[in-house]
């Protein structure tokens, strides 16, 4: 008899989790019954079919003192992960981003099963930063998927076999999106200026990146009082977000609500990430603000190699949107910069075009990164299917996936 073909991913952020449940029903609608999932993530990929042992709001983490405080639960989780993948006997594990969670994991399921496949989805930024870490990613996994068309070739000279699939954030659909059905929801007219606020999906951007902004937005609406508000929260901060922000902004959950307040912003004021791609596709003019601790902020300063935080700057080799970090990210700086903004028509018009134009250099219009990335992921273990002996194990692979067997 046929079993399914076990697939582990593990995701630990809300974009890993976007990305993995992406991933996982690309995978679904190729073998169908043929798969099924095991692994760590949340919302989006629970609904995909992944039950996660834990939280992974645990491992929001930010910083290098707050990861060090963190340590022993990180411990414990990376402990949990590998104790699923000895119950569940998965044939790969695809580690999606969150570079110090996933590279434990690699290295605990490796000792697990040395001959597991081992898939890391999204690289680390050795282009930016501490390019040790090639080396490190090409002794603990067998394959790489990036979403950044310059990041082979770093990874190949350390003899990691690179795939491009392209970064999902350049394929998100907004044709259904609404903005005036948001502002309707919400009591705010056709002509009302909308502050669109994204202060991160970690716990510790909530804590050192909020206050900044929510100084700024007190500023902007003490200038400008019919300025309205709003912050779709990610699930992973949502409750901490509402009670920070519940007496000057709309606060709304779920992605079409995020989708549509994109679609109904004027401005957005963003905390750097994924979320910043996610604007600039909406055809938003934002302001970036990022704070780090201290400690971690001075360390990173002298290991960075470019002058930019935000992936579209890097592309365009310019600041295309303004980037305020650490103690440029404060009320003032920020609402200055909004304001302009907000008052400037042209500005923002001129701004939107700079932000899809830097879209196009980081591959906008490609094929979708699920897509792609399922394609890889099948064509690796059908590599693999043919250079190994067959599978003791109870199961044979599914039709058409050609599966690595490792025992």
């Amino acid at each position: 008899m046929t079993r399914p073909l076990c697939v582990m991913l593990v995701a630990a952020e809300a974009s890993g989790d976007d990305r993995g449940a992406g991933l996982a029903k690309a995978l679904r609608a190729r073998l169908g019954e043929k798969v099924r999932f095991v692994g760590v993530g949340g919302e989006r990929m629970s609904a995909e079919g992944v039950k996660s042992p834990f939280d992974i709001s645990e491992l929001s983490i930010l910083g290098l003192l707050e990861g060090l405080m963190a340590y022993p639960k990180v411990k414990a989780r990376v402990a949990d992960t590998v104790a699923l993948a000895a119950r569940e006997k998965p044939d790969v594990a695809i580690l999606i981003d969150s570079w110090g969670f996933t590279l434990r994991v690699a290295v605990g399921l490796r000792k697990l099963d040395p001959k597991l496949p081992l898939i890391k989805y999204v690289a680390p930024q050795v282009w930016a930063t501490r390019p040790g870490r090639a080396k490190t990613l090409a002794t603990s996994v067998d394959h790489l998927l990036s979403i950044h068309v310059f990041d082979a070739p770093y990874f190949e000279a350390e003899g990691l076999p690179v795939t491009f699939v392209g970064n999902s954030a350049l394929n998100i659909d907004f044709s259904q999106a609404d903005g005036g059905r948001l502002r309707a929801q919400l009591g705010i007219s056709p002509e009302t200026p909308v502050l669109l606020v994204l202060p991160g999906s970690r716990p510790g951007e909530i804590t050192r990146v909020l206050p900044p902004f929510a100084e700024a937005a007190a500023i902007l609406k003490h200038e400008r009082p019919d300025l309205e508000v709003v912050i779709p929260a990610a699930p992973t901060v949502a409750a901490s977000v509402r009670e920070a922000a519940a007496s000057w902004a709309h606060v709304v959950e779920g992605e079409t609500a995020k989708l549509d307040a994109m679609k109904a912003a004027t401005v957005a004021l963003a905390c750097s990430g994924t979320v910043t791609t996610e604007l600039a596709l909406a055809g938003v003019p934002m302001v970036i603000g990022y704070r780090l601790g201290a400690m971690t902020h001075a360390i990173l300063k002298r290991l960075i190699r470019t002058p930019y935080i935000t992936l579209f700057n890097i592309a365009a080799k310019a600041f295309v949107a303004p980037e305020l970090v650490q103690d440029d990210c404060n009320g003032p700086a920020l609402a200055r910069e909004i304001g302009k903004r907000l008052d400037d028509p042209d500005l923002r018009k001129a701004q939107a075009a700079a932000q899809s134009e830097a879209l196009l250099k980081m591959g906008r219009g490609g094929p979708d990164p699920s897509e792609t990335a399922a394609d890889a992921v099948l064509k690796l273990l059908g590599e693999r299917a043919k250079t190994s002996g067959p599978d003791d194990r109870a199961g044979q692979a599914p039709a058409g996936t050609d599966r690595a067997h490792r025992r």
